[in-house]
């Protein structure tokens, strides 16, 4: 197996187009190295970084994961907020009612928005 992607193998492996793989470069929010014919390649490992598979992560029964970047932290006193960018494709899995489903009309393939609401997040590194 390979260590390195191409551009295209990269952003397929996560769900993103090769321009959005070349601004992510530019804005540093991926670590991207170039060949022999100075075309972008990507360490598996950042790929997996991304996808928050890392070797390292710990497991969770937790399916609900948005992998990212941390782009900012605010400490005041006992507190502190963690801003998370998330960079990698996300999937959120919800339980609700059968009255939910059926009031909504969710259906597979149609457009719908999952709304956190949440005092317990947990992050991860």
């Amino acid at each position: 197996m390979r260590d390195h992607l191409t551009a295209g193998e990269a952003a397929r492996a996560l769900g993103i187009s090769v321009d959005t793989l070349r601004r992510w470069d530019r804005a540093g929010r991926i670590r991207v190295t170039r060949d022999a014919a100075n075309r972008r390649v990507v360490a598996r490992g950042e790929v997996e970084r991304l996808l928050g598979r890392g070797a390292a992560a710990p497991a969770l029964s937790a399916r609900n994961r948005l992998a990212g970047v941390v782009r900012d932290v605010t400490v005041e006193g006992m507190m502190a907020r963690v801003e998370i960018e998330v960079t990698g494709p996300a999937r959120v899995v919800a339980v609700v009612t059968r009255d939910a489903v059926e009031e909504l009309g969710l259906r597979a393939g149609e457009p719908a928005s999952a709304v956190v609401k949440a005092t317990s997040v947990m992050v991860q590194r």
